[in-house]
């Protein structure tokens, strides 16, 4: 099973971004207020991988999330799931769409097709 590794610096989300170049991975971007958010969080958890997983706490990682945003072009939402290659968002959904079911769906679809 993955580790989930928190992203609290811009620096950090660079280096996670570049290594898009050598392998998939997964950020998520979680709102510790929200109850959607720990829902969405709670399947991202149990979602088995060997890519690595990442996620933010968006509140108090506010510039990483704003950051992210804008290196992929992707409007802010809160909670958020991207899967990355190559620099690029191959995938994302929020909200009630962050499911274990659609993220195995998104990995079948754009990185074992």
């Amino acid at each position: 099973m993955s580790t989930l590794i928190q992203l609290t610096k811009t620096d950090e989300w660079e280096k996670v971004l570049h290594q898009t170049n050598e392998e998939p991975v997964f950020i998520f971007k979680h709102s510790s207020t929200c109850p959607v958010s720990a829902n969405a969080f709670k399947e991202y958890e149990s979602f088995s991988t060997d890519m690595n997983k990442y996620f933010l706490i968006v509140s108090e990682s506010r510039t990483v999330s704003n950051q992210i945003a804008s290196d992929l072009d992707i409007k802010h939402e809160s909670p958020q799931i991207f899967l990355l290659k190559d620099e690029k968002a191959l995938w994302n959904t929020s909200h009630w769409h962050i499911t274990e079911n659609n993220i195995k769906n998104a990995v079948k679809e754009h990185i074992n097709s």
